[in-house]
């Protein structure tokens, strides 16, 4: 079995100088960094919850990682069962139900991904290997809810 180690620093950004003398008194914003990135990612709370609604979050950032190890992993399936896919775009969808005390939970996501595929004869094939693809991603074997996927598979 092989360990691989992921870095990142999250920096608070957000102190208007006061620090978090109240809660109003300072925004969420935050920057995301990795060792050897291009760039930072600008990333606040959600705007439910006092943040900067056009900065992403840590629930947006959950999801597309969902969503982005999927991809990969099918793309990868694909291109070793010679499937020719040409467009991947998914529109994933989280559900994150809040308590009554502010904490909260994912309850589920749903991927929805709509793809594009060369030949008409492997639309089957390119179905199933989702589930593959889900069995394989990293990150849906590290989350506790259910995770959907619910293709659509197009001929170019």
């Amino acid at each position: 079995m092989k360990n691989h180690l992921y870095h990142t620093t999250v920096q608070w950004t957000g102190n208007e100088g006061k620090g978090t003398l109240d809660p109003k008194s300072y925004n969420r914003n935050h920057e995301i960094y990795c060792p050897d990135k291009y760039s930072s990612i600008k990333g606040s709370s959600d705007a439910a919850f006092s943040g900067d609604g056009k900065r992403y979050n840590p629930e947006d950032l959950l999801v597309s990682s969902i969503s982005a190890c999927h991809m990969l992993w099918y793309l990868h399936l694909c291109a070793i069962n010679k499937i020719v896919v040409t467009e991947y775009t998914d529109k994933a969808v989280g559900l994150m139900v809040e308590t009554a005390n502010g904490s909260g939970r994912f309850k589920e996501v749903t991927l929805n991904p709509n793809i594009k595929i060369t030949d008409a004869h492997l639309i089957q094939k390119a179905i199933q290997l989702h589930s593959e693809a889900h069995a394989m991603c990293f990150i849906a074997n590290s989350c506790n809810f259910k995770i959907n996927h619910k293709p659509t598979i197009t001929v170019e």
